[in-house]
């Protein structure tokens, strides 16, 4: 397994963006596809965004398209969360996460995940 570590949350007005990122220790980051997931209060665990180890697929869920971008560098064992045009609605902890597999059903199921970060709190603001 790999153990992750999300920081860059925080509170935000509307419109406005954050860059969230995961550090993550151990053997083999570059092989790992990796996400973002999040979770209202009171609400189930969904997913945000997905990428494949060597970054030649992104997934995203459909609310945040054209707005959200995830990326990673396997030099630094990080993967980012860029935000932007944020909304009230996007509040939420968010969640990094890491596990082997691939395509488009593989990501966006929290099951599939073998290695969750604690999560960052993502407030926006009205």
């Amino acid at each position: 397994q790999v153990q992750l570590v999300e920081s860059g949350g925080g509170l935000v007005q509307a419109g406005g963006s954050l860059r969230l990122s995961c550090a993550a220790s151990g053997r083999a980051f570059s092989s790992y596809a990796m996400a973002w997931f999040r979770q209202a209060p009171g609400k189930e665990r969904l997913f945000v965004a997905g990428i494949s180890w060597r970054s030649s697929k992104t997934f995203y869920e459909d609310s945040v398209k054209g707005r959200f971008t995830v990326s990673r560098d396997n030099a630094k064992n990080t993967v980012s969360l860029q935000m932007n045009s944020l909304t009230p609605e996007d509040t939420a902890v968010y969640y990094c996460a890491a596990g082997y597999g691939s395509g488009s059903f593989y990501y966006p199921a929290s099951e599939n995940y073998d290695s969750w970060g604690q999560g960052t709190q993502v407030t926006v603001s009205s």
